[in-house]
C-alpha cells in the first residue's frame, strides 16, 4: 500500500510539471474565434453522432459496473453481518 501511495504521489507531481510546461500566450485574435473547426467538420460528416454514441455507451457501461459492484458489496455485507 505504501508503494502505491509513493507511485501515485510521483505521478501527480509529474503531471503537475507537464501542465506547467504547456502554457500558451493568448493573443487578441484568439478572442474573436467563434467557431470550432473540428466540431464543424465532424458535424458536417456525421461523425459527431458516432462520438456521442460512443460516449453514451461508455457512460452506461460505467453506471452498470458501479451498480453491479454495489450489489456485490451489499451481498458481502449481509454475509458478514450474519
Amino acid at each position: 500500500m505504501k508503494k502505491f501511495k509513493i507511485i501515485s504521489l510521483l505521478v501527480t507531481i509529474l503531471a503537475g510539471f507537464s501542465a506547467v510546461g504547456q502554457k500558451m500566450t493568448i493573443e487578441n485574435q484568439d478572442y474573436s474565434n467563434n467557431s470550432i473547426e473540428m466540431a464543424d467538420v465532424m458535424r458536417s460528416e456525421g461523425k459527431i453522432y458516432v462520438l456521442v454514441a460512443i460516449i453514451v455507451v461508455i457512460f452506461i457501461g460505467f453506471i452498470f459496473f458501479l451498480l453491479k459492484t454495489e450489489q456485490k458489496l451489499k451481498k458481502i455485507e449481509k454475509e458478514i453481518n450474519k
